[in-house]
């Protein structure tokens, strides 16, 4: 049974009269979401939720406080937007009053981050007990838990109901608000529903206090071998395939999408689950994520259908959003390493959606490839995906996650690339699981046939050459493909005047974003995309 206490949040400014509800158990949390009305379970035991009117993060409302301990760090920009003190402490005060109004609030006290030296406390209060669950599963249980001592390192008050009418006049985007003081380590969020603003402004704090501890903080996935001698990193953005690839039935699961990378080239997950994407899955495609949805659960903003599969969830059904997910504790993955903490970092996976067809399918990096392709971030977002995109579109983002990376750029390329010249027998790809030019998508056989060849070392020996326009490294032989020949991106065109004029629209693109980067080193710049002139 959860642990009741009251008269525990006063330090907050929170009413002594609101009833605390702490780390309950999931399966109270689930049936009190249940019996409120808040959400129901599925066909096997999952709890099922929608989000209303936030189905994804929202960028726009999202601010970081600018003071004087932190002003000179932060890389101030449209993504990482300022806001005043003055600001935060009205909204804070209207957080912790709205959530003294409640009759009751949960609250799960657990910790980010499973390497011991770096684990760090951190505590969520919200309103509703599905909220409580879903950070449950994604961060981490403490592992010597003192239920009467918990000093957070991290607090983070979540008010999913309380809109903010006068936001105009307070500097804000909208009605809601997603405001992080780095250095008094809080968090407040308000308006939205949507369970990944939680998990999102958790890790993107880590992300900014890990280069300190020389600890390279990483939007990625991990996994590594059965005997746990090897390990890969998957960087992506979303859609790119960062949680089907990593999730492989051969390989143990680190880490799903936050990870951190020591100097002892040992990798350890930040969470405690995965937050899956929903869209378009298969059973057969994803088994492990599929046999996940169940008891311990939560899945949001899927549309159910009586014997449409074995969960009655139908995964096509977009009429909530493109965007639906699924958030599981790893207690829900058979094949994952109980630590969460892997070994010998050596293959290194960028993914990048192509919808222009023109980058290689795979190819080898070299170090300072590796730092502009890390700073570059390139993918696709495609036709339909988002309201007013009606062709495909040029995506650019740092790190494979700029919105969670707030320090200057160089702090977080230096300190990767700080980590593959330390451990010589790292590898770095760049891999393709987009398009080619026959307008189909590199096929999910095709792709995992390219990460085994990676992560079996069997693409260390084999002879390359070098992309004219891209300057990539590409393979000339890859076992396991359907076809040797769509390792060459121009064999997949018909028309191959017109594969260079677009190969090298895309390079001009990547030679445009990175100007954005300041004080560059020669050889970084020297080794990304040439466009010809024409």
């Amino acid at each position: 049974m959860g642990v009741n206490m009251s008269n525990t949040l006063n330090y907050l400014g929170i009413s002594e009269e609101v009833k605390v509800n702490r780390n309950l158990t999931s399966t109270e949390l689930c049936e009190i979401s249940a019996a409120k009305g808040h959400g129901k379970y599925t066909k096997t035991g999952a709890l099922l939720v929608e989000t209303g009117k936030h189905t994804g993060r929202s960028p726009k409302d999202r601010f970081l406080v600018k003071e004087p301990k932190t002003e000179n760090i932060v890389n101030w920009n449209n993504i990482h937007k300022p806001i005043s003190e003055k600001v935060f402490d009205i909204l804070y005060k209207r957080i912790t009053e709205y959530l003294s109004s409640k009759s009751d609030v949960y609250i799960f006290d657990g910790c980010v981050g499973a390497d011991p030296q770096t684990t760090k406390k951190t505590r969520m209060v919200c309103e509703y007990p599905h909220m409580a669950f879903f950070l449950s599963k994604l961060l981490r249980d403490l592992p010597n838990t003192d239920e009467n001592n918990f000093n957070e390192d991290l607090l983070l008050i979540s008010a999913s109901d309380l809109h903010i009418s006068n936001w105009e006049e307070l500097g804000l985007a909208s009605e809601s608000f997603i405001l992080t003081h780095l250095s008094k380590n809080i968090v407040i969020i308000g308006g939205t529903h949507y369970a990944g603003e939680r998990k999102k402004s958790v890790f993107s704090w880590m992300n900014f206090i890990l280069p300190d501890m020389n600890i390279c903080p990483m939007h990625c996935s991990a996994n590594t071998s059965m005997n746990q001698s090897n390990s890969a990193l998957f960087f992506g953005l979303s859609g790119t395939g960062k949680t089907t690839l990593s999730a492989d039935e051969h390989r143990l699961l680190i880490g799903d999408d936050e990870h951190g990378w020591k100097s002892n080239n040992s990798v350890f997950n930040m969470e405690g689950g995965c937050y899956a994407k929903g869209i378009d899955l298969e059973k057969d495609k994803e088994p492990i994520i599929w046999a996940a949805i169940k008891e311990g659960a939560l899945v949001e903003n899927v549309v159910e259908k009586n014997s449409i599969n074995d969960l009655d969830l139908d995964f096509t059904d977009i009429s909530l959003t493109q965007n639906s997910r699924i958030g599981y504790g790893l207690e829900n993955v058979p094949n994952s390493v109980k630590s969460s903490i892997g070994k010998n970092v050596k293959t290194i996976i960028f993914l990048t959606a192509d919808a222009s067809g023109t980058l290689p399918a795979i190819s080898k990096l070299s170090i300072p490839q590796a730092k502009y392709h890390y700073l570059s971030g390139y993918t696709s977002k495609l036709a339909g995906t988002e309201v007013g995109i009606d062709a495909p579109q040029v995506t650019f983002s740092a790190f494979f996650g700029e919105p969670f990376f707030a320090r200057k750029p160089s702090v977080y390329a230096d300190i990767l690339a700080k980590r593959i010249s330390e451990n010589e027998n790292v590898s770095v790809f760049l891999l393709n699981t987009g398009w080619n030019g026959v307008g189909k998508r590199i096929s999910l056989k095709d792709t995992r046939a390219m990460v085994t060849a990676a992560l079996d070392g069997k693409l260390d020996n084999v002879s390359y050459h070098t992309h004219p326009v891209f300057k990539l490294a590409i393979p000339d032989t890859c076992p396991g493909l359907s076809t040797a020949s769509m390792l060459e991106p121009e064999n997949t065109w018909k028309n191959k005047e017109l594969y260079w004029k677009s190969a090298n629209k895309l390079a001009k693109q990547f030679v445009d974003n990175i100007k954005r980067f300041k004080d560059l080193d020669s050889d970084i710049l020297e080794s990304g995309p040439a466009p010809a002139n024409i």
